[in-house]
């Protein structure tokens, strides 16, 4: 449903792949802390179209969610107005 194009690497600091996190910073996890457990996540993005499009891209190039991880838009009952989700595994402390 959108054409997506992939981000400079001016966009992603660090060229760091889209679909990778940062990690903790090192010894964050040892010493007798927690350790990091997966927790789905789920956004819902609402807006038109060119709203929703905008923000997948921005989300993309921030390095946070590929577009293709999101679902295909559907419409809401109010006009003019779709959605998307995205489900997205997190690791927690």
């Amino acid at each position: 449903m959108f054409d997506y194009q992939e981000p400079d690497a001016n966009d992603n600091p660090g060229n760091q792949e889209a679909h990778s996190l940062p990690l903790p910073p090192s010894g964050a996890n040892n010493k007798g802390s927690q350790p990091l457990n997966p927790e789905k996540v789920r956004h819902m993005l609402y807006g038109s179209l060119a709203a929703i499009d905008r923000t997948i891209k921005i989300l993309h190039a921030l390095g946070y969610a590929d577009p293709n991880d999101w679902s295909e838009p559907m419409p809401t009952e109010k006009p003019n107005q779709w959605m998307v989700i995205l489900t997205k595994t997190l690791l927690i402390a």
